[in-house]
């Protein structure tokens, strides 16, 4: 199983793989710091599952996910964000996210999550 990572910042990275790593010690991990790097690596290397921060340089997270569903439609994607507004929470659901969950992800949510997804 490969997962990718997105987040700008490199202890949320850390933190967040940690977490998946205890639940899936088996996953691929891969990383990406920004939205664009993020749609290039999905194009590569099509992991099951993308955690996908929102507020991001270059490229947002509101934007990759557009990208991201356009390359698969079926795509797993679960936003993890500080930003839990209602409306930034229907915008990615309407645009083909998964879930949105809130910062910092902790084990047993995490579970929850990927017990939610069909990967």
């Amino acid at each position: 199983m490969k997962i990718l990572v997105v987040d700008d910042s490199k202890l949320a990275r850390l933190f967040l793989i940690k977490t998946l790593k205890e639940l899936e010690p088996m996953a691929e991990i891969l990383e990406a710091e920004n939205g664009l790097i993020a749609v290039e690596l999905f194009k590569q290397e099509r992991p099951s599952a993308v955690f996908l921060d929102l507020t991001m340089p270059v490229m947002d997270g509101y934007e990759a996910l557009k990208e991201i569903i356009k390359i698969d439609s079926k795509a797993q994607v679960v936003i993890v964000s500080a930003d839990i507004q209602a409306q930034a929470q229907s915008t990615v659901l309407e645009s083909g996210a998964k879930m949105m969950v809130p910062k910092p992800i902790n084990s047993e949510k995490m579970l929850s999550v990927l017990q939610q997804l069909s990967i």
